[in-house]
């Protein structure tokens, strides 16, 4: 018998969704590689019903705003059950996150550090909102994936966690498939091409059928910063903003 000992079997990254409509997951989660990889035990979902943990026989989860005004609000008393039940909700490694449209931007670099940890608790909010006190108590949070409002946190839980285990290891089929792409070095990406030769009347830069490597990535990199100057001014200049502090002007 070998006396090497046998490596322990990492966990899998674990999602926990808290949810009003837990047959809303796995959703697009289920499907094509991320689907894959989670059949594959690289990652884990599960789901908690919020409205398990409400109280009266009707099952109710909201009330009123206080102070007045349109819509209903998630009760705390039955949000907080329902994150508590969850056992490292409070003092484990996942961070807990609440998906609302008042949250921080999420981006590119907050997703590879999620991708990197044990996984995620997140809650899928409903209504007009989450009562405030939930939030402080549990110190949740809160993320948004763009400056519009959709009824529920359930699809942009499901885009956050699509993010996050698209870089986990194994799961796309090449390593460096997540280097070259969008916001990885802070700029859009360049424009992409694929045979046919001629499509339509357009044909593809002459520049990518060279060979000439060196040539190629210069026009991906003007093209990156001629497409992010053009769509997204605010990430441009930050990015510029950076090369000048650290000297690289390029």
């Amino acid at each position: 018998m070998s006396d090497t000992p046998t490596k322990p079997t990492p966990a899998p990254w674990r999602a926990t969704a808290l949810t009003l409509f837990p047959d809303a997951f796995p959703g697009v989660l289920g499907t094509s590689i991320i689907g894959g990889a989670q059949k594959s035990g690289i990652w884990q979902l599960d789901t908690v019903d919020i409205r398990d943990f409400s109280t009266n026989r009707h099952r109710s989860v909201d009330s009123p705003p206080s102070g007045g005004g349109p819509g209903m609000v998630l009760k705390p008393d039955v949000a907080a059950a329902a994150i508590d039940s969850v056992s490292d909700a409070r003092d484990g490694d996942r961070p807990l996150i609440y998906m609302t449209p008042r949250g921080k931007p999420l981006t590119q670099q907050r997703v590879r550090a999620l991708s990197s940890g044990a996984g995620l608790i997140v809650f899928c909010g409903r209504f007009e909102g989450l009562d405030q006190r939930v939030i402080e108590a549990r110190n949740m949070e809160e993320i948004s994936i763009g400056d519009f409002v959709l009824a529920g946190g359930e699809v942009a839980a499901q885009v956050m966690i699509e993010a996050c285990v698209r870089l986990l290891p194994g799961v796309l089929g090449a390593a460096d498939s997540t280097v070259d792409e969008s916001f990885e070095d802070g700029l859009l990406e360049y424009p992409l091409y694929t045979k046919p030769r001629e499509f339509e009347g357009r044909s593809i830069p002459e520049v990518l059928l060279s060979g000439d490597h060196k040539k190629i990535a210069a026009w991906r990199d003007a093209q990156s910063k001629e497409t992010t100057q053009a769509r997204r001014p605010d990430l441009y200049e930050k990015v510029m903003a950076a090369k000048l502090q650290t000297g690289d002007g390029s």
